[in-house]
C-alpha cells in the first residue's frame, strides 16, 4: 500500500512538473544578429580598430628603436670598455625580452578595450532582451548558437530589432520604394 501511494505521488509530482514546465515559454536569438544593427557598433568597430592600430604602431617603433640600438651596439662595441659592453649588452637584452611579449600584451589590451567599449551595447540588447521577454511572456530566452534545434516561432530577434528601433538587411532591401517625382 505505501508503495502504491509512493508512486502515485510520484507520478502527480512528475505530471505537476510537466504541466508547469509546459506553460512555461522558451524562445531564442542571435545576440550577434542584432549587435551588428546597431548604430553604435560600427562605431565601436571604428573605435577598435584604430585602438589596434595605434598599439601596432607603438610596437613597431619599439622594435625599431632595439634595431637601431643593436647596430649601434655593433658598431660601437670595439672602442667600448668590456664592463661597459657588459652593460649595453644587458641593457639591450631587457629590451628584447620587453618586446619578446608585445603580442600577448598587444591582444590583452585590446580584448580589455573591447569589452569597456561593448559593456553599454551589451547592456542595452540585455535590457531589450528582457523586456521583449516579460511583454510576451517568456520564461527563458536562450542564445541561439547553443541550440541544435529550435521552433522558428520562438526566435525573438525580430521583437528585439523592433524594440531597438533597428532594421535588418533583409528588411531594407524589400522596403517599398518611393517613386521618382518628375520635376
Amino acid at each position: 500500500m505505501k508503495k502504491l501511494v509512493t508512486l502515485g505521488l510520484i507520478a502527480i509530482s512528475i505530471l505537476g512538473s510537466t504541466q508547469s514546465s509546459s506553460a512555461q515559454k522558451i524562445g531564442y536569438i542571435s545576440a550577434d544578429e542584432v549587435i551588428v544593427l546597431m548604430p553604435e557598433a560600427a562605431r565601436i568597430d571604428t573605435q577598435l580598430n584604430q585602438y589596434q592600430m595605434a598599439l601596432y604602431q607603438t610596437a613597431q617603433d619599439q622594435q625599431t628603436e632595439l634595431n637601431d640600438a643593436v647596430a649601434k651596439f655593433y658598431k660601437d662595441s670595439a672602442t667600448m670598455s668590456p664592463q661597459l659592453k657588459e652593460v649595453k649588452r644587458k641593457d639591450l637584452q631587457a629590451k628584447v625580452q620587453e618586446l619578446s611579449g608585445a603580442q600577448q600584451k598587444i591582444q590583452n589590451q585590446f580584448e580589455q578595450k573591447r569589452q569597456e567599449l561593448s559593456l553599454p551595447l551589451q547592456k542595452k540588447l540585455q535590457a531589450a532582451i528582457q523586456e521583449v521577454a516579460k511583454e510576451n511572456g517568456y520564461s527563458y530566452i536562450l542564445p541561439r548558437e547553443s541550440l541544435i534545434v529550435m521552433p522558428p516561432g520562438d526566435d525573438i530577434g525580430h521583437l528585439v530589432k523592433k524594440k531597438l528601433g533597428l532594421k535588418d538587411a533583409s528588411e531594407r532591401a524589400t522596403a517599398p520604394m518611393r517613386p521618382a517625382t518628375k520635376k
